[in-house]
């Protein structure tokens, strides 16, 4: 069975007290039993990086970046590489999140660079796909999303694979307060998974986790969580705050044998 993946990106918020505190929060409630059960991570802004890492020492709690540059170190004013990354401590990093297709601009090819040079420098990378609204209303979600997969992880190998998270944001749901239903959920998690087993073979389709993200909740958690196909989520604005983050951990925690929020208390 895929273990849990529950990942918090903070995007561009908190500041250096909030970002330690919420982290000092998490670990004090993640010390419970719920913690076996689900892996968890979280996406600081870059200039937090240091302070959560040292925040997050002894604890269980991953760190990673939310974006990543194509090349080594060198002339690229206002980027960061991944031995920078590794420097401060990430073991993770997002690629190709909506808000870097959707509003940075960026393509196909250049994020399929940008996971590639992640995963041959150690990194675990979780790559991001999803329609847009009309996309979705004009059927297109499949194409859409076997575009972005087929493009973004060519030349990646089966065995890279086992560092490689798919989180699949449908654009529409995400800050929007609208969540796709689970059966939403399920139908375009089950198709990523049947193009990763025309990529890379039915055992690495079935061992890659795919996330589900956009305005996920703890009331909605443990029903997406209860769908075959979805093995966590990647989660926004209710990661920022410890209560929230944690509902999601543990009532996703009950489908795979958690404690039902023991571990809050």
């Amino acid at each position: 069975m895929r273990k849990l993946f529950i990942a918090g990106n903070w995007k561009m918020n908190l500041d250096d007290v909030g970002a330690v505190q919420l982290c000092q929060d998490l670990k004090t409630q993640l010390a419970g039993c719920g913690a076996a059960k689900v892996d968890v991570a979280v996406f600081p802004p870059f200039v937090y990086l240091p302070i959560v890492a040292e925040a997050l020492r002894g604890s269980t709690i991953a760190m990673g970046a939310q974006d990543v540059w194509t090349e080594g170190n060198g002339a690229f004013t206002g980027e960061v590489s991944v031995d920078m990354l590794k420097d401060v401590g990430c073991t993770f990093v997002l690629v190709g999140h909506s808000e870097r297709r959707h509003v940075i601009g960026e393509t196909n090819e250049l994020l399929n660079k940008k996971a590639k040079v992640a995963l041959a420098g150690g990194l675990n990378v979780i790559f991001c796909i999803g329609e847009l609204l009309e996309e979705r209303q004009g059927n297109k979600t499949e194409a859409v999303v076997e575009e972005q997969i087929r493009l973004g992880l060519a030349g990646i190998t089966a065995e890279q694979m086992a560092n490689v998270t798919i989180a699949y944001e449908p654009v529409w749901a995400i800050g929007t307060g609208v969540t796709a239903s689970k059966e939403q959920a399920q139908e375009a998690h089950a198709f990523t998974r049947k193009i990763l087993t025309d990529l890379f073979g039915a055992e690495v389709a079935e061992a890659t986790r795919i996330q589900y993200g956009g305005s996920v909740k703890g009331a909605n958690a443990a029903e997406l969580t209860a769908e075959p196909d979805v093995d966590g989520a990647l989660v926004g604005g209710a990661s920022l705050k410890a209560d929230d983050f944690m509902a999601i951990i543990n009532n996703g925690a009950s489908n795979v044998g958690g404690c039902g929020g023991c571990c809050c208390g």
